[in-house]
């Protein structure tokens, strides 16, 4: 269950570790990439210049796709982008993105709601053995940290939600404005702050951009190819986008978080 991809690092020096949250750690959102695309879709229909349907749909599974990992203030601004090149009336990206959220919500409250009523299980609602990745990566020194492109509000509430927020030193989400917040910036920060060398941070997500943004900086890149809705297998379609986007390890979820923490550690 553990695929190596490129074994060129050397072990046994990271101090820090960036996980992402959604289809990383937490199934709260499963689901909401269809919920982006029915948003993106209905914008896109009603521009004049449009493709036929199946067409459009292609390109918005390719918009959401290569975008995973970013903010949804920066996917909704590509959506404004694509009204724009097909001549519709094009909205403030917040506003594609507060139609995007209550669709999302649609899919997701009952999930909250049950989480936070005790009716479901905080682990229930995590890719299974993210509670016990954290636990072992804390128990060796680890320095973890919570970075989602979901907004730092919902961030903040299903971590709680999950019962996970002790195991980070600190937790971030996007702002409204895209400048203000990237998963790049924060690994340039972590890097700079803590002088860090090759190998000494690894950075671990279901989206492209946490993988591509950390190999520059020199970071260890773990891709967990998730399949959210059955909790087990691999997703094949995230596997080979996180392996075009330079995965060191493809993981499909962390039940064997102990071989693979004996794998980076060397012990």
């Amino acid at each position: 269950m553990i695929e190596i991809i490129h074994d060129h690092f050397q072990r046994g020096r990271i101090r820090h570790a960036i996980f992402d949250l959604d289809g990383t750690l937490s199934l709260i959102r499963e689901g909401w990439q269809q919920s982006m695309a029915e948003t993106m879709m209905a914008e896109l229909s009603q521009t004049p210049h449009r493709e036929d349907e199946s067409a459009l749909g292609a390109l918005v599974i390719e918009l959401i796709t290569q975008t995973t990992g970013q903010t949804a203030s920066y996917q909704m601004a590509c959506l404004a982008e694509e009204v724009g090149k097909r001549g519709g009336q094009v909205q403030d990206p917040l506003v594609y993105k507060e139609r995007y959220v209550r669709k999302l919500g649609e899919r997701i409250n009952g999930r909250l709601e049950a989480l936070k009523s005790g009716r479901v299980s905080p682990d229930d609602m995590m890719v299974p053995g993210a509670r016990l990745i954290l636990e072992a990566m804390r128990a060796r020194g680890v320095h973890c940290y919570l970075v989602s492109g979901t907004y730092e509000l919902y961030v903040l509430d299903e971590s709680a939600a999950l019962n996970i927020t002790q195991y980070f030193d600190s937790l971030h989400g996007a702002q409204d404005d895209p400048k203000r917040f990237s998963k790049k910036q924060f690994m340039e920060r972590l890097v700079a702050q803590h002088h860090l060398e090759a190998g000494q941070f690894v950075s671990l997500g279901d989206g492209s951009v946490e993988i591509a943004e950390a190999k520059p900086l020199g970071g260890i890149a773990i891709g967990v190819a998730s399949s959210e809705a059955r909790r087990t297998g691999l997703d094949m379609g995230k596997r080979e986008l996180l392996i075009r986007a330079g995965a060191d390890i493809i993981v499909p979820d962390f039940r064997e978080h102990q071989a693979l923490l004996a794998h980076l550690f060397g012990v």
